[in-house]
């Protein structure tokens, strides 16, 4: 009898750690639902609060589920349907709601095609995931879908900000912004993918301090913030590109070194 209560689990560990990563995608999922929902009653303030939250969530889930080992290819599958949703359809409706809906079926038609695009760039990354571990895993191919609806709302995050500089025609950069991220999502440029950097021990506390000041940031001067951290991906994209390609030509020179020593030998 003390046996049997020995053995007795209510949830194995193997399922939490299963669980856990996938309630995440799915509260997910649901914040991203929710932030079309505050775009129709035109609370664009709390849609765009609740895509950064979807992000962030999307950022944290992966990595969570590698940590405890917990890694499933529902949990893939499920991430990529829920990425399609926060950050694919919900964008699209926000900015429809607040200005594409002027243009009419131009603007509807827009929206369509970044959505495709989106699932596209999804379907193409999980064909690709399953490949051998090598240097090229910390770049993307085409800007990442998380990157891209935060990418497309920076007219909208622009005009929630206190940073006014330009006087910007939304009329006319939101359908140009648009096709432009959805080209991007697509491409197969190279751009950071923060998968695999290794921090020193004697950084980590600068690292702590530098997340808990960004986060500080977002807190008390959110829409600046996400701003400047739009800005800064941009400028990202074409540093990304050539640090790739450097990257590229090292490696194939040690490639073609390597056959050569084979060769003698």
């Amino acid at each position: 009898m003390e046996q049997q209560k020995k053995n007795f689990k209510i949830v194995s560990n193997k399922k939490t750690r299963v669980i856990l990563p996938n309630m995440f995608t799915l509260v997910g999922v649901c914040i991203g639902l929710s932030s079309i929902k505050f775009a129709f009653d035109e609370k664009f303030t709390l849609s765009v609060i609740a895509i950064i939250v979807a992000a962030i969530i999307d950022g944290l889930d992966g990595r969570i589920a590698r940590l405890i080992q917990g890694t499933t290819k529902i949990g893939k599958e499920l991430d990529s349907l829920t990425d399609v949703i926060s950050f694919g359809v919900a964008p699209a409706f926000i900015m429809y709601f607040w200005k594409l809906n002027e243009l009419g079926r131009i603007g509807w038609f827009i929206c369509l095609i970044y959505v495709v695009c989106v699932a596209l760039r999804l379907a193409r990354f999980n064909v690709n995931s399953g490949q051998e571990p090598s240097w090229r895993d910390n770049f993307f191919e085409g800007v990442p879908s998380p990157a891209g609806g935060v990418l497309v709302l920076m007219p909208l995050i622009y005009s929630l900000s206190d940073i006014q500089i330009l006087n910007i025609n939304y009329d006319f950069f939101v359908p140009i912004l648009f096709v432009a991220v959805s080209i991007l999502l697509i491409s197969k440029a190279p751009t950071y993918a923060l998968k695999k950097i290794s921090v020193p021990r004697s950084m980590t506390i600068f690292l702590l301090l530098g997340v808990v000041l960004y986060f500080g940031l977002l807190l008390i001067y959110t829409f600046n913030a996400i701003a400047i951290s739009g800005l800064i991906y941009f400028i990202l994209l074409p540093v990304s590109f050539i640090h790739y390609n450097n990257l590229s030509k090292k490696f194939k020179e040690q490639d073609i070194s390597n056959e050569e020593h084979e060769d003698i030998l």
